[in-house]
């Protein structure tokens, strides 16, 4: 069974050049990228006025794929085009963060397959519509959740169910995030997470910030204030758990195909790190 390198790992950079060292037991050097795919996709639910839009570049690596989304000004949808047959130690040196990102994703899900993890829980999301399978998620979620009544918690990257779970556990949602203005109860979001990292008691956070360069900041912060950090990840869903005890509390890490795209059942996995765990 995988078990993590208990060596800390501070930051993403970090953990791309102990990669490309050959700290892991399978040599990257010896992967290519067998299919790469671009994919845009929006979701709107019955009687919300929130419509999300996703962009994601996706990698696969044999039997691991590796997930990035990403804003639209990011990358080109061409980009898809150009990148299977590449070496992976060549994207992870890529100049586009997106790119190293994916690459990282795909080759850590490789080497630390989810169901082969002693830290990971198997969830398995229902056979079920958008909106039952989305549910399921964010209840999975939560179950990650140990919110305090009148803590401070700040949520980076909003779904609309999460803002309604920190309230129905007594926490005061403060939501951060890109391409929102209000969330769907009215409270206002905010496109600086400078207060939150300063001021939160706890921080909910998107594998989307590995793909805006944010994740670094957020994990930095986290470890010096010594506050809980649970990821909800698509994107970068081997990577995160790869920083549980080095800042990041708990994650729920959902591989690719996402729930979004299919109406089966299908796992997210949920992790607690070891110090946090009871």
């Amino acid at each position: 069974m995988h078990t993590m390198i208990k060596s800390p790992v501070l930051s993403i950079d970090e953990l791309i050049q102990d990669v490309l060292r050959g700290s892991y037991s399978i040599n990257p050097e010896s992967l290519h990228v067998v299919g790469a795919f671009w994919i845009s996709q929006s979701t709107q639910f019955p009687g919300t006025e929130q419509k999300y839009r996703n962009y994601y570049l996706l990698l696969r690596i044999e039997t691991s794929f590796g997930g990035c989304c990403v804003e639209m000004s990011q990358l080109s949808p061409e980009i898809a085009q150009e990148l299977s047959g590449k070496k992976l130690v060549e994207l992870l040196n890529n100049q586009s963060l997106p790119i190293r990102i994916a690459a990282l994703d795909a080759y850590l899900g490789l080497v630390f397959p989810h169901h082969d993890s002693s830290l990971s829980t198997r969830f398995e999301l229902p056979l079920g519509t958008p909106i039952e399978r989305a549910v399921a998620r964010d209840e999975a979620i939560v179950s990650l959740l140990d919110i305090q009544p009148e803590q401070k918690v700040g949520l980076i990257g909003v779904v609309n169910p999460l803002v309604a779970a920190i309230k129905k556990q007594g926490g005061v949602c403060m939501p951060c995030d890109f391409n929102m203005a209000m969330t769907q109860d009215g409270l206002p979001v905010t496109q600086d997470m400078k207060p939150l990292l300063e001021n939160a008691d706890y921080l909910i956070v998107t594998g989307m910030t590995l793909s805006n360069g944010t994740f670094d900041t957020i994990l930095s912060a986290a470890r010096k204030r010594d506050i809980p950090l649970v990821f909800f990840a698509q994107t970068g869903s081997n990577i995160i758990p790869r920083f549980l005890s080095c800042g990041v509390s708990a994650v729920c890490a959902e591989p690719f195909p996402f729930s979004q795209f299919s109406a089966i059942p299908s796992p997210v996995y949920l992790y607690r790190s070891e110090e946090r765990s009871e």
